[in-house]
């Protein structure tokens, strides 16, 4: 789960780390009431969407009037701002966000995650701020430092002093930064976060240290124990297939591609998807329906895939262990009934009850290509794509 940079600097302040003032609007009056109480004289107005890029795609400006303010936030409230994280599509601005401006002297990158190499959190430091990490990475390796932390003895200051070393902060910069580090590890602990993204982490002229940026994600499998995030969602920057999909609590994650699966299992989900792409197409979506589905997750999940109008195909691969085949094939003919079938189906149903699942779609009297193994229904599926198309 995502939630907005104005949301995670409220949460970030919970816990003692240095954000600007600022606050969100909601209209053009309201951006310009919210500068009014900050008083300037120089203020940010930025687009609160759940993607980065937002500067580069003309979605954060900065104004030195309140006739600025006023005439910025009109233009960005409403428009559809395009990222490199959005895709060409882009996505609609519905609030912004108000805030001080800072006297910038240096632009920093500092950021949070679980490494699952290490089964450690981790922080990544860098003297590149404001710049795509990824590039960073491809360019100047050396100009990254990562640290992780044991979780036996969890944080110490050193860990922030070697951070701000490697920064190159000096004198009471230092400490600021070991507070900080110390800081954002207790608030990513203690919401379950996933990431914590700083960037830029700023030094500013008076040589203090301000978050001026932050992007926090929180692992969906501990989110509903934080009841105040939960109700920071936002479900208009969500994919509606995928908000569907949680109602249900099925695994379900939109692509690009045209050939719509519903499989068994993540790993299996996973290699679905490769060999689609091995034989010339691609997958629009990742969905695994787990292993104790019932026949309703399975009529919901068949209903998402093909409420996707870029699906040309749609390709079952179920492997049953704990699921049971003919409660996919119930599932699917269930769904099929109800919504119907426009595009080609090739099913592939392997493991318990596979013959009564079987016996089940072909007595069904529907259009359901059969397929003996994944290999199979991989070429099958794709065949029949690009003979409809």
């Amino acid at each position: 789960m995502n939630i907005h940079e104005y949301q995670a600097k409220v949460l970030l302040s919970g816990f003692g780390v240095p954000v600007p003032k600022g606050s969100a609007a909601f209209s053009v009056d309201e951006a310009v009431s919210v500068a009014e109480e900050l008083g300037g004289p120089v203020w940010v107005v930025k687009a609160q969407i759940h993607a980065g890029g937002r500067g580069k795609g003309g979605g954060v400006k900065v104004v030195k009037s309140l006739d600025e303010v006023r005439t910025e936030a009109d233009n960005i409230l409403g428009m559809q701002l395009v990222t490199h994280q959005t895709g060409p599509a882009g996505k609609q601005v519905n609030r912004l966000y108000i805030e001080d401006g800072s006297a910038i002297e240096r632009e920093l990158y500092l950021s949070c995650l679980v490494d699952r190499e290490t089964s450690r959190i981790a922080f990544i430091a860098s003297t590149e701020g404001g710049m795509d990490i990824e590039q960073v990475a491809h360019d100047t390796p050396e100009k990254i430092l990562t640290i992780t932390v044991d979780p036996a003895s969890g944080y110490s200051p050193f860990i922030g002093r070697d951070i701000a070393f490697a920064l190159k902060l000096e004198g009471d910069q230092i400490k600021q930064c070991v507070k900080l580090i110390g800081n954002l590890y207790s608030a990513f602990l203690a919401k379950d976060m996933s990431l914590l993204e700083i960037n830029p982490l700023v030094v500013t002229q008076a040589g203090d240290l301000i978050c001026l940026d932050a992007k926090m994600n929180f692992d969906d499998n501990a989110v509903e124990r934080h009841g105040d995030v939960m109700e920071l969602r936002d479900l208009s920057e969500e994919d509606e297939k995928e908000i569907e999909a949680s109602k249900y609590d099925l695994s379900y994650i939109a692509l690009d591609g045209k050939i719509g699966c519903m499989v068994n299992g993540a790993g299996l989900a996973m290699a679905t998807m490769d060999i689609i792409k091995l034989y010339g197409s691609e997958p629009a979506n990742f969905l695994d329906v787990g292993g104790g589905a019932t026949t309703e997750k399975v009529t919901a999940a068949f209903k998402i895939i093909t409420s996707d109008p870029n699906v040309s195909g749609i390709l079952v691969n179920i492997f049953g262990g704990i699921m049971k085949c003919d409660v996919i094939a119930e599932g699917v003919v269930t769904a099929i009934r109800e919504v119907g079938l426009e595009v080609p189906l090739v099913v592939r149903l392997e493991g318990t009850n596979v013959e009564q699942g079987k016996k089940i779609l072909s007595e069904s009297g529907l259009n359901v290509i059969p397929a003996d193994n994944l290999d199979d229904a991989a070429q099958k599926i794709v065949a029949a794509v690009k003979e409809a198309a």
